[in-house]
């Protein structure tokens, strides 16, 4: 049986990839923000538009990063429904997640929400752009000024995603982003920060290589977040298909629209200005058991789905426990069906017509059980 797991990475032509790694095996230079780190941060920020770029290990450790050369401190508000790093990058720097629950239509962080949230321990908003569609960048703008506050940006799913003509990536005090092997864009391992401000570039910089400011010379205190010329040769690699990749997802996409219309699925509102990467294709089923039984219908077809993001980040164990209602009920009947570069158009006809006969099914036989209850029939 052919497997069809969520997502694949996308693999670059392997004799481009050994041409690089005949260049470090002259050079003989492995790490320590070598030349192929140099040239992949200088071709990011031509293509993505922004300053101040920092390639970095993993996106995660990019959290990690923003929130410490922030200084933040006491209460970070954020959202409940993204990856679980971003609320773990929070509370491994001792500072205290306080979600804010999300808007049903766009995924993201609900911004009439987040002034409620604000108190005098607050120093920072920490929002997930969610499958790539972009926050109210705006009115978390305006309400972080009104307060004083700092605002970082999860931007992991954001590669390639334009808002009003400019890079995702361009919002907020600090934007971070992972490179991994799942991204439509990765260095196999990998992330990103990216910054307007200067002087915060320069501190993040010496922070991700351990303070280090010359021989026996250290500015401030740092970690290991630096990241490797292998890594950045394949992302060096990728870049060059990252259009392609692109646009092969968008035409995806636009399938699954037609092979899924007229279902009872709904879809994530995408924010009006927005041309969206679709690094993923996630469908919102009418109720978790539904969406179980789709799930499991394709699995036994060796059909992988991912349910991203379960269970809502309000439910972790280390954190104080809220009800974040919307995140809640929207987590639990999220799935997010197969997309990567080389998924065929044959796949996605069988993942859509297994879901489409699934539904059918349940369809008919709840008409059935609201048929016997109207008629009294086999009661």
């Amino acid at each position: 049986m052919k497997t069809i797991p969520v997502t694949r990475p996308f693999m670059p032509p392997k004799k481009e990839f050994e041409e690089y790694l005949n260049g470090i095996w002259q050079r003989e230079y492995l790490t320590n923000n070598g030349p192929l780190v140099q040239e992949l941060e200088q071709k990011l920020q031509h293509y993505l538009g922004v300053e101040n770029l920092l390639f970095v290990s993993n996106g995660t450790v990019a959290l990690q990063l923003a929130i410490k050369a922030l200084g933040l401190s006491g209460e970070v508000i954020t959202t409940p429904f993204s990856f679980v790093a971003t609320s773990s990058a929070i509370v491994w720097e001792h500072c205290t997640p306080v979600f804010v629950d999300i808007d049903p239509e766009s995924f993201n962080i609900n911004p009439e929400l987040i002034e409620e949230a604000v108190t005098e321990k607050t120093s920072a908003i920490l929002a997930t752009h969610v499958f790539g569609n972009p926050c109210d960048v705006e009115k978390i703008r305006e309400i972080a000024d009104r307060f004083g506050l700092h605002v970082i940006y999860d931007a992991a799913h954001g590669f390639g995603t334009r808002y009003r003509g400019s890079s995702i990536f361009s919002h907020g005090d600090i934007s971070t982003t992972s490179f991994h092997a799942t991204k439509l864009f990765h260095t196999v391992e990998g992330g990103a920060l990216m910054t307007k401000d200067r002087d915060l570039y320069e501190r993040l910089n010496y922070m991700r290589n351990f303070g280090h400011d010359g021989p026996g010379k250290f500015n401030g205190v740092g970690i290991n977040g630096k990241n490797s010329e292998l890594h950045a040769a394949m992302g060096l690699c990728n870049l060059g298909y990252v259009e392609s990749i692109l646009d092969v997802r968008e035409r995806q996409c636009r399938l699954y629209n037609q092979l899924l219309k007229g279902l009872p699925l709904a879809r994530q509102a995408i924010r009006s200005g927005t041309h969206c990467n679709n690094s993923y294709y996630p469908v919102l089923f009418r109720d978790e058991t539904t969406l179980l039984q789709v799930m499991g219908r394709l699995e036994d077809e060796g059909i992988f789905p991912r349910r991203y993001f379960y269970p809502s980040l309000d439910k972790l164990d280390y954190v104080e426990s809220y009800w974040m209602e919307i995140s809640s009920r929207l987590s639990r009947r999220v799935l997010c069906l197969p997309l990567y570069h080389d998924l065929t158009q044959s796949d996605q006809l069988f993942i859509a017509t297994i879901i489409k006969d699934q539904l059918t099914q349940s369809y008919e036989k709840d008409l059935d059980v609201r048929r016997k209850l109207l008629t009294g029939a086999g009661y």
